[in-house]
């Protein structure tokens, strides 16, 4: 690996702390009850709140806490959920994390890395799912270097499958420098998104061996900050549960997203929950280090969302449908669908999916199935991306949300985006019991004139209107 620089980063993780804090007693009742009467001011919650909320294991309290985080997303997400899905360019990868299939001693990979003809037939296939956001992935290599990445994000921009076109692209990709991010954040992104995968440093060496680009935690650490510096407002941070304890990832967080905020006035846009599954090639989800049970996994989601309650949380198809919906109501506000982690395998340009995924996916159903079963649950599928069009990103975004004025823009276009799918790509069944959850939904919209604008919106998208939105 070329060597860096030594460079004095502006943030670091002090472990010992962290660690300390996990430890003690768990909260007295009348503590708890402090903590979670000052989770529903909306306000979030700072280190020590978090830590105890942390060392919880009663059952009881527990529910109390999944239940205060029930209540902070119906305040400010209310029925609504973003679907989006990822799009792999490549799983050739230079590293050789231990929990990876992508890894470059799997020998048992097929490699691929799309070129723009390619991208271009997944990206028509996922536009003809009715999918309207994209998450763009491929593994870190000298081959999917910034400039192909600006070119893949243009080539998917640039198709049009009748009326429809991907709105906005988040990408998901390796650390860079800033002047790479000043070239990435022209290509119009949304959101860039890199986990940190574990927090712990010590634990970072081990998962992450030999002298590749990935072993420099502090490098990896601190993209945020270059992110930002190269003018990429939104950012979206994620751990590998499974690496460490993830109590101490939790903190971790925490203190990523404070640090974040008080440098650039804005944390992260996201937070992502994945999972360590199963994964071809790869030694560690054999022997899950530090397992993360369902129960657990249900408390850090809930506990998550009341700590950063305008931090979207992800959640992907590595999770059951059946623990996916579950989640909703904890905190969930963003999710994958009909995904798959190899690329080509959206159109089957690889040799019928033999490039092999980076992971198992637990939840194998299509767009429709995921979106069917969001309606029975009482939720609005979203491919909303208003925000980003209009310029509320970054800490505008965070100006407009943490007053709760950004829920005059949020449900409408969701309603909005989501009729647009029900006519053009659903359905039968799909789009009658769709249709009469939006009546259901604008029934219960304050009457004003704003409302008034919502449904005559919603009546031009029956006439043929798309892309609505305020």
């Amino acid at each position: 690996m070329k060597k860096r620089p030594n460079i004095d980063y502006p943030f670091s993780i002090d472990r010992e702390k962290l660690y300390s804090m996990i430890e003690g007693e768990a909260p007295t009742h009348q503590e708890l009850e402090q903590i979670l009467q000052k989770a529903k001011d909306l306000k979030g919650l700072n280190l020590e709140d978090v830590a105890a909320l942390l060392r919880v294991e009663d059952h009881d309290q527990i529910y109390e806490i999944m239940e205060v985080a029930k209540y902070v997303k119906e305040e400010i997400y209310g029925k609504r959920l973003v679907i989006f899905a990822p799009l792999y360019t490549g799983n050739v990868c230079v590293n050789n994390c231990t929990y990876c299939a992508f890894r470059r001693a799997n020998k048992n990979l097929t490699r691929k890395v799309l070129n723009m003809e390619e991208i271009e037939q997944e990206t028509r296939i996922l536009l003809k799912d009715g999918h309207k956001r994209l998450l763009l992935i491929c593994g870190e290599s000298p081959k999917n270097n910034i400039d192909y990445i600006c070119d893949a994000i243009r080539t998917v921009y640039a198709v049009r499958e009748g009326n429809n076109n991907v709105r906005r692209i988040n990408v998901e990709l390796a650390p860079m420098d800033v002047e790479d991010f000043e070239k990435l954040h022209k290509e119009n992104i949304g959101t860039y998104v890199c986990f940190q995968e574990t927090y712990d440093q010590e634990l970072y060496k081990e998962y992450h061996p030999e002298d590749t680009p990935k072993s420099d935690y502090m490098y990896r650490l601190n993209v945020m900050h270059r992110a930002m510096q190269g003018g990429v407002v939104d950012v979206g941070l994620g751990v590998l549960f499974g690496l460490a304890d993830y109590r101490f990832e939790i903190l971790a967080l925490m203190e990523h997203a404070n640090h974040l905020e008080k440098m650039f006035n804005c944390g992260p846009h996201t937070i992502s929950f994945p999972r360590i599954e199963p994964a071809e090639g790869a030694p560690l989800p054999e022997h899950i280090p530090h397992k993360v049970n369902d129960d657990d996994f249900k408390k850090i989601i809930a506990i998550i969302r009341i700590a950063l309650p305008y931090t979207g949380i992800i959640l992907s198809t590595r999770e059951t449908d059946e623990l996916r919906t579950e989640l909703f109501n904890y905190g969930i506000s963003q999710i994958s669908a009909g995904s798959r982690t190899n690329p080509g395998a959206y159109s089957h340009i690889a040799n019928k999916n033999t490039t092999g995924s980076q992971f198992a996916l637990g939840d194998h159903r299509s767009l429709e199935e995921v979106i069917s079963g969001m309606i029975d649950s009482g939720y609005i599928p979203s491919f909303c991306t208003g925000c980003y069009r209009h310029g509320r990103v970054g800490a505008d975004f965070m100006d407009l949300a943490k007053p709760g004025l950004i829920k005059q823009y949020c449900l409408p276009n969701a309603l909005f985006s989501f009729k647009e799918y029900l006519y053009d790509f659903a359905g039968e069944e799909t789009r009658s019991k769709g249709l009469a959850l939006i009546q259901k939904m604008v029934s219960d919209l304050p009457q004003n004139k704003r409302t008034e604008t919502v449904k005559s919106e919603l009546q031009e998208i029956e006439k043929g209107k798309r892309d609505c939105y305020f």
